[in-house]
């Protein structure tokens, strides 16, 4: 059973406690339980501030996505993300059993914070989980598909939202498409393990929509 933080939000490994033989995927999260992970899609480190006192959470432009976090359903998130000379407060609501990614992206006058929520309820052991979540407003409507295929894995994926489905375990790289044309280059994710959940995420750069790929795990 998941023990919740209460309070505002811990983001250090050590502060996240789980019972040991805790199994979020096969058994899916307390009712009372909640998730939070961060990633940086800017072109310099952020910094996730929680309590006063704890050391930042820092998230590298080479390694953009943090764990997830468990945190109070009852009570907000809050603390602050910090960019170079940008901050933004972070204050929001993650309702029970649900799963919030928040992404940071550059703007013209800074940073901005978009938050995607899913609701898990797809485990399969025998198969993995792939989410597709989309913040870049330019792809207004993505779609993925394996490269060099025709066949979408999603499609039509609005903006600050996702879609997830359940797939083969197999070795993937994936191609993104923006209005029915291909955008950049493909993205390998790799071998696909039974029984993980994976996510891809569109975000904006200087150059065009780019990919990034993250492996949904827990913090312990």
């Amino acid at each position: 059973m998941i023990r919740p933080l209460t309070g505002a939000m811990t983001l250090l490994c050590s502060m996240c406690t789980l019972a040991a033989d805790f199994a979020l995927y096969p058994t899916g999260p307390d009712q009372d339980a909640a998730f939070i992970r961060f990633v940086n899609a800017t072109t310099a480190p952020l910094d996730v501030l929680g309590q006063a006192g704890q050391p930042p959470l820092r998230l590298e432009v080479a390694q953009p996505a943090s764990l997830l976090f468990a945190v109070d359903s009852t009570s907000p998130v809050k603390g602050s993300l910090v960019s170079g000379a940008h901050t933004l407060a972070l204050d929001l609501k993650v309702e029970p059993g649900e799963f919030t990614t928040i992404v940071v992206v550059s703007q013209e006058a800074g940073i901005e914070q978009v938050a995607v929520r899913e609701t898990p309820d797809d485990f399969n052991g025998l198969k993995a989980s792939l989410a597709f979540v989309n913040v870049d407003k330019s792809c207004s409507d993505a779609s993925l598909r394996p490269a060099g295929r025709s066949a979408d894995l999603f499609k039509a994926v609005p903006v600050a939202s996702l879609q997830r489905r359940s797939i083969n375990p197999v070795n993937l790289s994936v191609q993104l498409v923006c209005a029915n044309a291909n955008v950049g280059a493909p993205l390998d994710l790799g071998m696909l393990k039974a029984g993980e959940r994976y996510s891809v995420l569109l975000v904006p750069s200087a150059t065009g929509p780019r990919l990034l790929s993250a492996t949904d795990t827990l913090s312990h």
